[in-house]
């Protein structure tokens, strides 16, 4: 079939709704008046990178399960406005949906609705194999069910990579995406130890490159076994939502590594995408373009 796809996003489609509150921790109280508003938009951490990627001028194409609900034809709606390809396998469970919380400082909580995850709805093989086929790369999100579509995608040939967001190092949940994945995302938010569960991933897994992000103090990067510091990149405006940045983070990186950068000017692209979306408001849905990028980093 050839390569018609640069990236095949796998899983993390769904629906936010996004409230700001005053401040995070919320403290207790019978009512808050909420403004500006509350806003429900498509985009969760797939829809993120999918964006993201294709703002850089990657073909992509996102697959996951997906609803026949209101919350599915916001996702289908996004994919449509943003011309990036979506196959949505029917979900009995609903589309995925969440609700953040944003802190006037740009923290966010989020709630996910757990009724709408698990292994209750089937993910066909054959669908997995004929777009991994006629892809590059595939990025996994740590969503369910595909931790199952690893072993195909490995036997197709693509290279992965996958986030596993706030892992603590020890969860048995995010091992299968951590030891499969050829390059592997993670924030040092919950690492006791970043540098020690870097290297336990590449040592029992698959990994050439290891990168743990670290918000406004840069990120970790182990490639080739050496271990650097990048410092986060200067926001180009006022930080007003954290949300998307390590999706924003993978796209940036993955765009570089695809085009053969070295892992060190990758996450430079990653820390200049990072720090856009953090100026990007939790109602929207929006990311870095190529040329911004480009020009950020010389």
């Amino acid at each position: 079939m050839g390569c018609e796809i640069d990236v095949l996003v796998l899983g993390g489609a769904g629906v936010d709704t996004v409230v700001r509150v005053p401040e995070l921790p919320l403290p207790y109280a019978d009512s808050y008046l909420i403004d500006p508003g509350i806003v429900t938009r498509a985009g969760q951490s797939g829809d993120f990178v999918a964006l993201g990627l294709g703002a850089l001028g990657l073909r992509t194409h996102h697959v996951d399960l997906i609803g026949d609900d209101p919350e599915g034809e916001l996702v289908r709606a996004l994919h449509r406005h943003r011309g990036i390809p979506l196959t949505a396998v029917a979900s009995a469970r609903g589309t995925k949906r969440a609700v953040n919380l944003v802190g006037p400082d740009g923290r966010r909580l989020s709630l996910y609705d757990a009724t709408r995850a698990g292994d209750g709805d089937p993910l066909p093989e054959a669908t997995v194999r004929a777009l991994a086929a006629a892809s590059r790369h595939a990025h996994v999100v740590i969503t369910q069910p595909f931790a199952g579509a690893l072993p195909a995608l490995r036997e197709s040939g693509v290279t992965l990579s996958t986030d596993l967001h706030d892992w603590d190092g020890i969860s048995s949940y995010h091992e299968p995406f951590a030891l499969a994945a050829d390059v592997v995302f993670l924030s040092t938010t919950a690492l006791s130890a970043p540098e020690r569960t870097m290297r336990s991933i590449a040592a029992r897994g698959r990994a050439r490159i290891v990168v743990a992000t670290a918000g406004a103090e840069g990120a970790l990067l182990l490639a080739d076994g050496e271990l650097t510091h990048v410092p986060a990149a200067v926001p180009p405006g006022p930080v007003v939502d954290t949300n998307g940045a390590g999706d924003a983070f993978a796209a940036g990186f993955l765009f570089g590594w695809l085009s053969g950068d070295d892992p060190r000017r990758c996450a430079s692209y990653g820390a200049v995408a990072g720090a856009y979306a953090c100026t990007v408001p939790a109602t929207r849905a929006d990311a870095v373009s190529r040329e911004v990028l480009l020009a950020a980093c010389g």
